[in-house]
This record gives structure tokens, sequence and C-alpha cells, in this order.
């Protein structure tokens, strides 16, 4: 059963999103060494769970069996991203947004609500034009019931007037499993599987690549290099000849080659996949040398029919805005000025090349992938960081 609608959790670093995963999930999403060490998210980290009602309490829950005793029955399978809350990683949780169908935005209740990452992660919300949110009030368990309220009257006056002034607000305690099933249930009713024409050309958007093979294994037992992504539009079989774009960068600093490659295998979590359509993340199997795609290599590439993808290009047109923000300084773009551009999965370099009324051209330092319509982040260097300075969508 394949995942049909992505969920992300968005939120200021330790507010909670990999503990309110596993709780949903059962699932540890920060495997990563350093996410291990330094105890935050770093990577894009992801999980699937079914959801069920209770056919004797009618109780939501991620469970089949419900505590009343009664038994669960299937309502869907849901992939949750887990995107990093920490400043320096917005990159990770902007390019996240692309694949999102709603957002699960987590603000902790033991501290003033917003923190500088609960401010930007609703910029993001805003500027991609994710609509379908639940606010999720978490760590309710380590404040007073005068605290809670105190919090949730912030949580409120924080997003008057934003993306998600009437989203709802449920505090839960993630650790001890309090409120999981109103949780559970809003999920169900408010972040509704979108309508998918599956029969649209095949747009997949690469957010990990991997070896999977272990160090030692003999030559003759290798398997190829996999992708992990979410389809966006329509569908995926095994043993379909494929292309990705932009493809291999050449250490000659020619212009990436595209790779063709037929699908060996389609995996979604623990099952085995003979077709894949949009919605929830996958991994599909490849024969290609696993050298080419260890280590998150090919991140921020795009999969489509041959044939059927738009050439990739170092130079993207934008109609943008920027936002209004109270923390920095955020003037008009400057020719030359440098920026982050992200569009779908891809983190970009680039700097303005031409300005005119609401648009920029900007020259990037690698090729990308650019479809008319697109939604793009803008990044700017305030001082010795990138802060989100804006939006827009490719022309």
């Amino acid at each position: 059963m394949q995942a049909e609608v992505n969920i992300g959790l968005l939120g200021h670093v330790d507010h909670g999103k990999t503990t309110l995963t596993k709780a949903l999930t059962g699932k540890w999403t920060a495997t990563h060494s350093e996410e291990l060490k330094r105890g935050i998210s770093i990577r894009l980290g992801y999980a699937d769970a079914t959801t069920y009602i209770c056919e004797k309490c009618n109780k939501y829950s991620f469970n089949e069996k419900c505590p009343c005793g009664g038994k669960g029955k299937t309502q869907r399978r849901i992939s949750f991203l887990d995107a990093p809350g920490h400043e320096t990683l917005m990159t990770t949780a902007i390019s996240a947004s692309s694949l999102m169908d709603g957002a699960l935005f987590l603000i902790a209740a033991n501290e003033t609500c917003p923190q500088p990452q609960t401010s930007e992660h609703l910029m993001v919300l805003n500027a991609m034009g994710v609509k379908n949110i639940i606010i999720i009030q978490t760590k309710i368990d380590l404040v007073s019931k005068e605290k809670a309220i105190e919090n949730y009257n912030q949580i409120k006056a924080f997003v008057a007037g934003s993306i998600a002034e009437n989203a709802p607000i449920i505090p839960v305690s993630a650790n001890h499993h309090v409120n999981m099933d109103n949780l559970t249930e809003q999920i169900e009713k408010t972040i509704q599987t979108p309508m998918r024409d599956k029969n649209a050309s095949l747009r997949m958007y690469v957010s990990r690549s991997f070896d999977i093979n272990k160090p030692g294994t003999e030559i003759g037992k290798l398997k190829g290099g996999v992708f992990g992504g979410s389809i966006v539009q329509g569908s995926l079989h095994v043993g379909d000849e494929v292309e990705l774009k932009p493809g291999i960068q050449r250490r000659d600093g020619a212009k990436p080659m595209p790779i063709k490659f037929k699908v060996t295998s389609l995996r979604e979590e623990n099952d085995d996949l003979d077709v894949a359509f949009a919605g929830g993340l996958i991994a599909v199997g490849t024969p290609l040398d696993p050298a080419i795609t260890k280590s998150d290599a090919l991140i921020g590439s795009v999969i489509g029919r041959v044939g059927e993808l738009p050439e990739a290009s170092d130079t993207v047109k934008i109609k943008y805005e920027l936002l209004k923000r109270n923390d920095i300084e955020n003037p008009p773009l400057k020719q030359a000025e440098p920026l982050v551009v992200n569009a779908h999965t891809t983190t970009n370099v680039g700097v303005v090349a031409n300005l005119a009324k609401g648009t920029a051209t900007i020259k990037m330092k690698k090729v990308m992938v650019n479809e008319k319509g697109a939604k793009v982040a803008l990044s700017r260097r305030i001082g010795q960081r990138w802060r989100l300075a804006g939006w827009g969508e490719v022309l």
C-alpha cells in the first residue's frame, strides 16, 4: 500500500518534530551520524504510517489495535517529512516544502512564541503556498495549565493574518502520547489527499540519493544506486525507461550529462511496488554505478520520461516578491547580488544578472531544471548568514 499524501513537520529547532514523527510512525528519523551526535535534524527525514478508525469507538489512530479493544479500519497511508529547524539548515526545510500536501507546524509550549525559526518556517509556508496546516502545541507536559493557555494566546496572535490564521491548534505531548487520537482525526479532516492526474507527464523530485551497499560487498553482489523522493505527477512502473536531469556534473565545467536508465525496482518503506503514483515518498532502484548516487550527490534532480523534461539551464527568470520582515532589513535586490535559490528539491547559488519591475534574472552557479510556474524561494546574505528574503515563480 503506497502512501498517498505527504505531510511536512516544520517548526523551531528542538520543538519536537522528530519526537512527534516517532510517536506517529514508530520511526526515529534522525539517523545520520552527525544528527545523533548533535541531537538535531540535518537531512530531510521521512517515515510512513497508516491511519485507522476504530469500528467500535469510532476514534482515529495510527495503530490498528484501538485502546478500547476494537479493531481499526484502514483509512490511508501517509508519508511524513521531518524538516530541520535550525536556522543554518533552512534550505533543507524550504526544499521539503515543495513536496508537501500539508504541514504540521510545531510550536513548543515551554518557550515564548515565536522563536526565530518559528517565524521563518511560517514565512516558508506563506511563500510556498502550503495551505493545509495544523498547528501543534507541543511539550504541554512541561508547563502548567496557565502557561499553556498563555502560549496558546501567543500562537493565535502570531499566526493572525498569515496562511495559518484559521489552522486548528492541537495541544499534545508526544513523549506521553497525550491527545494523539484528536491529532490523528484532525489530520484526516484537515489534510485531504489532493486530486492527481495519473496520466500526466511523469515528474519525480529527488530528495535523497544513496549507495545501499555495505562496505566489503563482493563485486558480483553490488546493487545499483537508489534515488529517493516523491512523484508529484504521473506514474512510474518497474521496467520504465526514464531520464534524470540535470545529470552528472563534469569536472571540465561542461554542461552536465543527463542520465537515462531503466527502473529496476520501486519501494515504499518495507513494501515493494510494481507501480508508484503521485503522493508519498518512494525509493527507485537503478542499474547505475552506486558511486554516482552516493552521499546524496544527486539531490535536486528531476526524473521524467525520456525527452519530456525541460533542458537544464544555468539561468532562471523569476517573478518575485520580497518578504516583509521585522527582524532584519530586506531592501530591494541589487544587480550582481548573490542569492540562494530553492526550486522543488534543488538548492542553488547565483547572482542577479538583470532586474526589471518585479522580475529578476539570476545566473546560477550550477545548471538546474526550471519549469514555468514552479515556486521558488530566495535567500540573501545578511551579515554572515543566508536568510529567507523572498519568493516567486519561474517565468
